[in-house]
């Protein structure tokens, strides 16, 4: 039999199992037992087997596991930083649950790291990393001074959410936020609304990679100039901090609807006398499904989270490792979100 005609029922017939169970052991689908995952890579590979670029890998991850008892792991690398005030309700971070979710689809488990938290340093994480047999990594920068970006990704697989660490360059996964912007300000301009506010942070401006301003210049374009509201960025990334910037902004400016954080500035606009939404139209910038009383901005991020680790398993798959010559950058878009913070469509 040469190796071109061994089909999935060959090798199930030689195994003994069926069809489909040789199927999810060649796609690396949990839930087959480890001996019967054992004996069909083995019976695929006896019989040359080679279509799906993954047997090897496998094989090799099969062998380890009964060696040394370890499990394939995808590591995701946070940053603890308190005093860079990123920490706090205000950021939304992709959560390790939809992470984890898509990398057991592909036989992964999932471990999260904090950088400096109990003195974990870049040096110390790579120690760990590399104890472990750990080369593929998610990044998820938290801070403004970016430990993160000390690591030496040579030996990994890696992706990153966002675009706060600029270099290291690493494929990256984000939300659109350019169209994120323009769709929700058409959504307001339907509700009737003229003058429409954007109120973020510098660091929410970077990780967008300045999807937020250029959104909103873009959308002003087409605006006749008493329209147009310029950008407000918070001093800090402490948005407690922000009241006395917010507020002098919306004294001079007046925007009749905000696209802003959902926390602090709700509680503001009562200070200042504005009921939402009969006074001021109000959506958050990160919508997430939690905030029912709000209409938003919805980043998808249990989809940003199934490409970054679709991204690691097809770098493991060809064997890619270390920093990219041309770094991928997989954009997903943004969804409206209606609620009670607008007014209906006119």
């Amino acid at each position: 039999m040469s190796h071109e005609s061994v089909s999935l029922q060959d090798i199930a017939r030689a195994a003994g199992v069926s069809t489909m169970t040789v199927s999810r052991v060649l796609r690396g689908v949990p839930g087959v037992a480890a001996k019967t995952r054992e004996r069909v890579l083995k019976t695929a590979e006896t019989l040359g087997y080679e279509p799906d670029p993954h047997l090897a890998r496998l094989m090799q991850n099969v062998r380890s596991r009964k060696k040394k008892g370890l499990r394939a792991v995808i590591a995701v690398i946070r940053e603890h930083v308190p005093e860079d005030g990123l920490l706090s309700p205000s950021y939304q971070y992709v959560p390790v649950e939809p992470i984890r979710r898509r990398a057991h689809g592909h036989g992964y488990a999932v471990e999260e790291f904090f950088l400096g938290k109990d003195g974990l340093t870049p040096k110390r994480l790579q120690q760990v990393l590399r104890a472990r047999g750990i080369e593929a990594v998610i990044v998820s920068p938290q801070s403004i001074q970016l430990p993160c970006a000390q690591i030496d990704y040579s030996p990994f697989a890696s992706v990153t959410f966002g675009n706060a660490m600029q270099e290291p360059a690493l494929h990256m996964c984000a939300g659109n936020m350019t169209l994120g912007i323009q769709n929700a300000a058409e959504q307001l301009r339907a509700r009737g609304y003229r003058r429409i506010g954007v109120a973020v942070t510098q660091w929410i401006v970077n990780r967008s990679q300045f999807g937020y301003t250029g959104g909103l210049f873009h959308w002003q374009l087409g605006l006749p100039p008493e329209d147009r509201v310029p950008l407000l960025l918070f001093p800090q990334n402490d948005i407690s901090l922000g009241f006395d910037a917010f507020h002098q902004w919306m004294t001079i400016h007046r925007p009749d609807a905000l696209i802003t954080f959902d926390t602090h500035v709700p509680d503001w606009l009562k200070q200042l006398g504005l009921r939402v939404p009969e006074d001021i139209g109000f959506v958050a910038h990160d919508w997430t499904p939690e905030m029912t009383g709000l209409a938003g901005i919805y980043q998808r991020r249990d989809h940003l989270a199934a490409a970054a680790v679709d991204l690691l398993v097809s770098q493991l798959s060809q064997h890619e490792h270390g920093v990219p010559e041309v770094p991928r950058q997989v954009m997903t878009p943004p969804q409206w979100v209606d609620g009670p913070s607008v007014r209906g469509a006119v």
